[in-house]
């Protein structure tokens, strides 16, 4: 089982993590630890949960948008991290 899998990487790889960027104060936005490109920010009100990752080279956005009582969501995928979550918020609000 140490084959390599769809992505091109050996089954046995160590998994990496996201951590603090402990350049800002409270560090709202984690990295992947050795490419401070690939960014993930986590952010929510009493409703939703809007996890925003950007592209490996931090150019575009995937945003995962939950709804905290019913566990829907909607994700959207765009060039710019504000458009990319207002438009994952919306298809939520669609499907509520």
């Amino acid at each position: 089982m140490s084959g390599p899998t769809a992505g091109g990487r050996s089954r046995r790889s160590r998994w990496t993590s996201f951590v603090a960027d402990t350049g800002s104060e409270p560090a709202r936005i984690l990295h992947e630890d050795g490419n401070r490109e690939h960014r993930l920010r986590v952010e929510h009100d009493k409703d939703t949960l809007l996890i925003h990752l950007s592209d490996e080279d931090g150019h575009g956005w995937t945003v995962l948008a939950v709804d905290r009582r019913s566990r829907r969501w909607a994700v959207a995928q765009g060039a710019t991290q504000l458009e990319t979550a207002a438009r994952a918020y919306e298809e939520l609000g669609e499907r509520r």
